[in-house]
């Protein structure tokens, strides 16, 4: 085989390999509430659905206020066959711009994290 098919076969399987990791982990597909959105009023819990199953145990989220503190949360469950991530919120949240950091362990092992903010409406 010349050395110029050796090496695209290699670029291939190696792209396939690492297209077949990225997708293994559990990515963030939609949250209310929903990522850069204003609501109306507090809400009283997250929902984060995620790509694939998640382990509870460690999984979580921190939101963050405008004021820089740190909003209590209750115990998080799953639902939804184990892909989405239900928090209850613990404070009432006051109008303003709040930041949600979530942390997720997919049922496979793969741990991914991210964040997205939401206003609430004065």
């Amino acid at each position: 085989m010349p050395p110029i098919k050796k090496l695209l076969l290699a670029a291939t399987a190696i792209s396939i390999a690492l297209a077949g990791q990225a997708m293994a982990h559990a990515h963030l597909k939609s949250a209310v509430p929903a990522a850069d959105g204003t609501v109306k009023s507090a809400p009283s819990e997250l929902d984060l659905t995620f790509s694939e199953s998640l382990n509870v145990k460690f999984s979580g989220v921190k939101i963050t206020g405008p004021d820089k503190a740190t909003a209590k949360t209750g115990e998080a469950m799953l639902m939804n066959s184990g892909t989405t991530l239900m928090v209850p919120v613990a404070d009432k949240l006051a109008p303003g711009k709040y930041t949600v950091e979530w942390h997720v362990l997919s049922t496979d092992g793969h741990k991914t994290n991210g964040s997205y903010s939401f206003t609430i409406a004065p």
